[in-house]
């Protein structure tokens, strides 16, 4: 009984008999009780809600049904619904690797598109100085052809008041 009663203390546990059909298994196991203390009044048998002690055999429940159930899961169908499953498992997978792929992408793109507006910056500032050097350069030439041409009327004064 002490292996019945561990492997019946879940809760919700429902057993079929064939007299009586589906039914609780507390009301199955009140019902084994009620009849068991007819019979002898022993106070050793568990309720639903005894957890067993501590010194209790461990051994495992053997259960034809769970056994039978595990058995089944272990083996893999080959039918056609399980093979599509499998399909559209492994395209869910591609799916979110190309998604991945993807979001990857567009930030690599956000990215390239912050470094191009920061060359396209770097670049403008460069042609400004390049202009503003050009600018003092045309401005330095200039001077110098102004004093130059006024080097060379005053000199031409000069050189003619001399003669």
């Amino acid at each position: 009984m002490s292996l019945e009663s561990q492997f019946l203390s879940f809760k919700g546990l429902k057993q079929y008999t064939p007299e009586d059909g589906w039914s609780q298994v507390n009301a199955a196991m009140q019902a084994h009780l009620t009849s068991q203390q007819h019979v002898s009044a022993s106070p050793d048998i568990p309720v639903l809600t005894e957890t067993p002690d501590a010194g209790e055999d461990k051994t495992p429940v053997f259960d034809p049904l769970i056994s039978e159930l595990f058995d089944q899961l272990k083996t893999a169908p080959s039918d056609e619904l399980t093979q599509t499953w499998r399909t559209i498992a492994a395209e869910v997978n591609l799916l979110t690797q190309r998604m991945a792929m993807r979001r990857e992408l567009q930030e690599r793109l956000v990215q390239l598109d912050k470094d191009m507006t920061q060359l396209r910056h770097t670049i403008m500032l460069h042609l400004r100085d390049v202009q503003h050097a050009a600018d003092q350069q045309l401005s330095s030439a200039r001077l110098r052809a102004e004093v130059s041409a006024l080097a060379q009327s005053k000199l031409a004064a000069k050189l003619n008041s001399d003669i």
